[in-house]
């Protein structure tokens, strides 16, 4: 009988410990760089020519070329917002957003996000341009 209780013990303190293993590697923290690539304007159909585009890393702003580095958790998320917006008197304004997952990251990985924006006044009323916005996160 004091075999099986020997057994039975290793086997939990084995699996015990496995589960603490995993559990710290999931609170352990990670740098995660993002940069912002550029965003490009792509097809405008008639909704204007003065533009301003805004890029949101987790609700801080990033400046197109540069980079801001996270540290997160594998198990965090990383926000991305972008925005489109053609200055007028009734400025037009068009968002996307995505979330990418830490742990989804790998070493790099790129994404886009494409920016759709309606003309709202207008004889153009209706018409649309679409903004694409690159972004590089790297580990």
């Amino acid at each position: 009988m004091k075999g099986w209780r020997r057994l039975a013990l290793c086997v939990w303190l084995s699996a015990l410990l496995a589960g603490a293993g995993q559990a710290q590697a999931a609170g352990t923290t990670v740098s995660v760089g993002v940069t912002f690539v550029g965003a490009e304007l792509v097809e405008n159909n008639h909704v204007g020519n003065e533009w301003e585009t805004k890029l949101t890393v987790n609700g801080k702003p990033l400046e197109e070329g540069d980079t801001v580095k996270l540290k997160l958790k594998n198990t965090d998320n990383v926000k991305l917002v972008a925005k489109a917006e053609e200055m007028d008197k009734y400025p037009d304004i068009g968002t996307a957003e995505t979330k990418v997952q830490v742990s989804a990251i790998g070493k790099a990985k790129t994404k886009k996000l494409t920016v759709v924006v309606t003309e709202n006044r207008g004889r153009y009323s209706g018409s649309t341009a679409t903004w694409s916005f690159e972004v590089e996160l790297t580990k």
